[in-house]
């Protein structure tokens, strides 16, 4: 669930939502918000519905969004008897069934914009059969019908033409271009042709130049082919080692093994591939063949409206009481005898999963060790054809192992006389630190005793003389040395080199001890490490399949708690509905006729014959409109007539007004000349 969230609010805070949500606002948005925010959703996918939930009542929010989720055919997580908690939980906002919706519909956007768009041409509008009855309504809704066909046809050859890579641009561009390209070849042949004309014998050079492009031709197809025998001999190769290989694995398998074991081994590929056959495989295949069945079903069923869906859902509400009161009357029929078939057949099933559960990871492990094998041959393969290089098998092999094993013991050997003397030499460093230490330490006690007596610089000072005069009596006695002097005093620094190794003996022996203890106990610590990381690898997964065991059990309880308030919902629905039907019992039962008429049922009987009256009325007033459709037509027609004669009359009458007119003005005019 988590996870779901997570993805939910990646996606609110992408395009085109943006919403810059977190998993604690996003978890802090109350009912209202978060039906407004599944309804921006569904506008997104269908502009239709980006409208705000707030200009409308619930009841229309809940049936607008259903019919949307429907017609995107959306299943709500769950058996089909959670259907009415679905709607109540839509209705009301709740989260447990908003953020699944969210999750599916973000996961698949694109997908579901492409299904809305096609929802409002191929959701068929269902016309009653007694409007069909008239043939203007019938030829219209065969129309209809053939339109909604040609629209599926365009539209399957419009993805087709999307799908296939192709554009009309494209299309246009590639012909210009191959006619540009014809045209030059066609202009550069006249221009050869031309050339060529000049040259003597061109037709027979001609031949031949076509002859040695046919031989050219041929020669290609005979490299193909070269090529091609060169890779099915490749192939081959491979095939033969693979096969010795497998002969010498059957001759190592033939040696080293008994004939019982190879019985034993025979039994169970057998007892394997029997089970797989007899039982894995066919079940298998019958649930694919199910659920092939099933989407042939599904395919060739037509596209089902909103009604069918209704009926459909009535009768698996049906189907589902059914089923319920049977399991009821077989829990009241429970016997004690049916808990032990219970328990055997529930350790039966847990036997049978374990059992497939075994025969997948050896199936798996079976296709691992093929895939090893072929990876192996590849390798040989590519060994072989490095030049120089050779491939080390059987005794060889094991002779370059012990040698390599020899090798490591010698390094090993010397590696540790190296650390030993790195030991003492360190050692020795520290010896001589800390008898620089000592030296320091004691000059600086003579210095503070000299200061304490008065004659502090005294020790500097007898030092600088002691030197002073050592250099002088050095350089003169310099030339007054010998050789006896000399070889005494390397026999001094010799007696107290050994001196020192006499002392220092002792502790590098010890120290050599303890180093040897040392190795053992890291040797031992080793070992432990191993045995804690492996008995820690165990214990994490035996903690992990708890963890996973835990978390099941936690999502059983939260789903047993939610079916639990939801049964305490239906409950409480049903006994309101047990107390409105005692109400209505008793109002409908009392002696007291005021009492009795506020009962539902007499107010939809007064209802019901109202309405049939007024059906009636309109039936009959349809009957006459019918039987007096004709010669109101008629009537209308001789008006119409009636019409036209009389504006025919007015023109002919203001035509008639307009002739006497001119005459007198004419006769006037006549008058006067005459008076002149």
């Amino acid at each position: 669930m988590s996870d779901q969230i997570q993805f939910v609010v990646e996606k609110l805070n992408q395009e085109p939502f943006r919403k810059n949500y977190n998993l604690i606002t996003f978890d802090s948005l109350e009912s209202v918000q978060l039906l407004q925010l599944l309804n921006d959703v569904l506008g997104e996918i269908d502009p239709k519905h980006a409208v705000d939930i707030r200009e409308e009542l619930p009841e229309q929010t809940a049936k607008r969004m259903l019919s949307l989720l429907g017609i995107l055919k959306y299943k709500p997580p769950g058996s089909i008897s959670d259907l009415s908690a679905f709607r109540q939980g839509l209705v009301t906002g709740s989260k447990p069934v908003i953020h699944p919706v969210l999750h599916w519909l973000l996961q698949r956007t694109n997908e579901l914009k492409k299904r809305a768009y096609l929802a409002r041409f191929l959701v068929k509008v269902e016309v009653p059969a007694e409007f069909l009855q008239d043939d203007t309504v019938a030829d219209v809704n065969k129309q209809y019908e053939e339109l909604m066909e040609a629209f599926k046809n365009l539209h399957k050859e419009c993805e087709q033409l999307k799908t296939s890579g192709l554009s009309a641009a494209e299309i246009r561009r590639d012909i210009s271009a191959m006619e540009e390209e014809k045209d030059q070849l066609i202009k550069r042949v006249e221009r050869l042709k031309k050339r060529v004309e000049t040259v003597q014998n061109h037709p027979r050079m001609l031949e031949i130049a076509r002859q040695l492009r046919l031989e050219k031709e041929r020669e290609e197809s005979l490299a193909q082919q070269k090529q091609e025998q060169k890779n099915q001999l490749f192939h081959a190769e491979q095939r033969l080692q693979r096969a010795q290989l497998q002969l010498k694995e059957m001759h190592h398998a033939v040696v080293d093994s008994k004939p019982e074991s190879l019985m034993k081994k025979l039994e169970e590929e057998i007892n394997f591939n029997s089970y797989l056959v007899t039982e894995k495989i066919p079940k298998e295949l019958e649930s694919k063949k199910n659920s092939a069945y099933f989407l042939q079903k599904v395919v060739a069923e037509p596209a089902m409206s909103q009604s069918d869906l209704s009926v459909l859902e009535i009768k698996i509400n049906e189907v589902n009481a059914q089923m319920n009161q049977l399991i009821e009357k077989r829990m009241m029929k429970y016997e004690p005898i049916d808990s032990k078939f219970s328990m055997y057949r529930q350790q039966a099933s847990i036997i049978s999963r374990k059992k497939e559960a075994k025969a997948e990871e050896l199936q798996a492990a079976k296709e691992e060790m093929s895939s090893t094998e072929r990876q192996m041959l590849q390798k040989t393969s590519q060994a072989h054809e490095l030049e120089g290089s050779e491939v080390l098998e059987g005794d060889e092999f094991k002779h370059y192992v012990n040698k390599l094993r020899s090798k490591n013991t010698f390094y090993k050997k010397k590696r540790l006389e190296i650390a030993e003397i790195t030991a003492e030499y360190g050692i020795l460093q520290r010896t001589e630190e800390l008898l620089k230490q000592r030296h320091e330490a004691i000059q600086q006690q003579l210095q503070a005793i000299e200061e304490k007596k008065g004659i502090s610089g005294y020790s500097y000072t007898q030092e600088e003389l002691e030197r002073v005069s050592a250099v002088k009596s050095e350089m003169d006695e310099m030339k007054g040395r010998t050789l006896d002097n000399m070889s005494e005093m390397v026999k001094k620094l010799n007696a107290m080199v050994a001196e020192k190794k006499a002392s220092l003996a002792p502790v590098i022996k010890e120290l050599r001890q303890l180093r040897q203890k040392c190795q053992e106990l890291t040797q031992e610590c080793d070992e432990k490490k191993v045995q804690y990381d492996s008995c820690a690898a165990g214990l994490e997964s035996n903690r992990s399949t708890l963890e996973q065991e835990v978390k099941g059990l936690l999502e059983e309880c939260v789903q047993e708690e939610s079916n639990y308030h939801y049964i305490n919902c239906m409950k409480r629905n049903l006994e309101i509905q047990l107390e409105r039907a005692k109400e209505e019992m008793k109002t409908y039962v009392s002696p007291d006729p005021q009492e009795r008429r506020k009962a539902l049922r007499e107010q939809y009987t007064r209802m019901i014959l109202e309405q049939e009256n007024l059906g009636k009325k309109l039936r009959e007033k349809q009957k006459v409109v019918r039987e007096s459709h004709g010669p109101n037509m008629k009537q209308i027609k001789m008006w119409q007539d009636f019409e036209q004669l009389m504006e025919c009359k007015r023109e002919c009458f203001l035509k008639q007004q307009n002739q006497t007119a001119i005459g007198q003005v004419i006769q006037e005019g006549g008058k006067d000349r005459l008076v002149l």
